[in-house]
């Protein structure tokens, strides 16, 4: 490795953090910066070339497979084969990088944890440095945990029975503005993926893995491009073989679906698959057609199921295209968060997962994702019954599945309309969402479900897109702006009488309604709901 010079970084307006030198150090920041100083530059102009296409988008009201790129998906090429350690990712959790949950990830049973520094982990400086911390820690063996309320101790399992960890880094429009060069701040995803790949990609070499990624919010190929040629240049940078690195792309924008082999060519000496994230992907869909009219009015949230089918199209299509191509197809969240106390609502929500990972499996799915510990042995139970003791279904070429341009954005073929009951539900948990994440906490159970990001961002579009499109609910009630802040000014009240007075003036509630009526109101739609956000966090 050549030797750094001082890293041009500045720490900007962030209170010193216990053992943040760990991280922090001169030969970590110096790399950062050099990321930055490479890649930023096209991060910029991969930015506004997003706007570019939402303009057209907005122009045409429709999508199709790039012509340019025809010879791509007619080529006869495989991505580079699966490392050992994710050759069999049957069943993947997620969450945030707290200490707690590292501990309980990668004891899980679950073959992957998704160690999130994006949807999942709300962006303080804290969550931050100290993430990364813990991950050092796990690698070390030098991580335990005792609940100061409960006084439980956690500690981790032998090596060889922990997950697999694939780290998330932020998505590319957002930046880290406690770190910056020039008064410039460097992009988030550089942040997370620099520290994390400089102290630990010859630490995860030593223990027979590597550094692997989930990368999130792609919108195209030339964006999977510039992240190949970061991995190219972090590995020759630290001096191990090209190829050592893993990416895992999320197709959860409308327009990366329409790309899903040009983002696998791009990557193709560093792919290990692709992912069907939901929320996001239906957010995307929103926020692309939110001026399509009637045809592109999504349900409520919840009766958009993956039977709708327009998502059976995109998901058989990342299937059949991950096994053409050799790569993993990983399948949607399970998002709910069993009760100790209500063994009948754990019933109804066990089965209700056994069937949407059952569906998965028998799809080709090579595996899927859990949000709890608990539903690790249903989502196992599926795919084991369905792979056995092959370690995944790339050999299922789904031939079958044939989709058209059409059939990824056929909204209207969805026999369900928006309810007034979507609507109030959509404030309900925007509110509660956002107030925790202000307050620091990215994964948020919230009536029996673990939320992320993603679900603020699905609930204020479905907002703004059936106020905009006046629709009409069962009720005879139009969808208004008034009718949106009488809802979240009772729902404001209700959690007043729920949490009580001193709870509800320490929380930032009031904060949250306002912000969540702000990105949802507003006649100018906000890209990311994270970006005014994040001024209010820091702030």
């Amino acid at each position: 490795m050549s030797a750094p010079a001082p890293s041009p970084l500045a720490i900007v307006d962030a209170e010193p953090l216990p053992r943040q030198d760990e991280v922090l150090t001169e030969a970590a920041l110096a790399f950062v910066a050099e990321l930055h100083r490479r890649f930023t530059p096209r991060r910029d102009e991969l930015l506004a070339r997003r706007a570019e296409r939402r303009a057209e988008i907005a122009r045409t009201s429709s999508l199709d497979f790039l012509p340019d790129t025809a010879q791509i998906r007619e080529g006869d090429w495989k991505v580079a084969p699966a490392p050992a350690a994710l050759n069999d990712r049957r069943v993947e959790i997620t969450g945030p990088t707290d200490r707690k949950m590292t501990i309980n990830a990668l004891n899980s049973g679950a073959r992957v944890w998704l160690a999130d520094f994006e949807d999942a982990s709300a962006p303080t400086w804290e969550n931050v440095v100290t993430g990364q911390l813990n991950l050092i820690d796990a690698y070390e063996r030098r991580i335990d945990f005792t609940d100061a309320r409960t006084g439980k101790s956690y500690a981790l399992k032998p090596a060889d029975q922990l997950a697999t960890v694939v780290m998330r880094p932020r998505g590319w429009h957002l930046n880290e503005r406690h770190l910056q060069i020039d008064g410039v701040p460097v992009p988030g995803a550089l942040v997370d993926f620099g520290l994390y790949f400089f102290h630990n990609a010859q630490r995860l070499i030593d223990l027979g893995k590597g550094p692997y990624f989930y990368l999130p919010k792609t919108e195209s190929h030339l964006e999977a491009r510039l992240w190949n040629e970061i991995f190219v240049f972090a590995q020759d940078y630290v001096g191990i073989p090209q190829g050592t690195v893993r990416a895992t792309v999320l197709i959860e924008t409308i327009t990366a679906a329409y790309e899903m082999e040009e983002i696998l060519y791009e990557l193709r000496d560093h792919a290990a698959g692709l992912n069907a994230g939901r929320w996001d992907y239906l957010f995307s869909i929103v926020k692309n057609f939110r001026d399509g009219g009637e045809k592109f009015v999504l349900p409520d949230r919840n009766a958009v199921t993956m039977t709708a089918p327009f998502m059976r199209a995109y998901t058989e299509l990342l299937v059949r295209t991950c096994h053409k191509r050799g790569a993993h197809a990983i399948g949607g969240m399970a998002a709910f968060i069993p009760s100790r106390k209500d063994a009948e609502i754990n019933k109804v929500a066990f089965e209700k997962v056994k069937a949407d990972k059952d569906r998965e499996a028998g799809d080709g799915f090579d595996g899927s994702w859990v949000a709890h510990p608990d539903l690790v042995p249903i989502a196992m139970a599926s795919f084991d019954a369905v792979l056995g003791a092959q370690p995944n279904q790339k050999h299922r070429l789904r031939e079958d599945v044939a989709v058209a341009p059409g059939d990824l954005i056929a909204i209207d073929s969805l026999d369900a309309r928006p309810t007034y009951d979507g609507l109030r539900n959509a404030v309900q948990v925007g509110i509660r969402y956002i107030e925790a994440w202000l307050r620091g906490l990215g994964a948020v159970g919230i009536f029996g479900l673990m939320e992320d990001a993603a679900t603020a961002e699905i609930s204020r579009s479905q907002i703004w897109q059936w106020i905009n499109a006046g629709v009409v609910f069962e009720n005879g009630t139009l969808a208004t702006a008034d009718l949106a802040r009488e809802i979240a000014a009772a729902e404001l009240s209700a959690i007043r009488a729920e949490v009580g007075e001193e709870a509800f003036a320490n929380g930032k509630w009031q904060q949250a309604h306002d912000l969540l009526l702000q990105v949802s109101l507003d006649a100018d739609y906000a890209d990311f709901l994270t970006l005014p956000a994040y001024d209010q966090l820091i702030g």
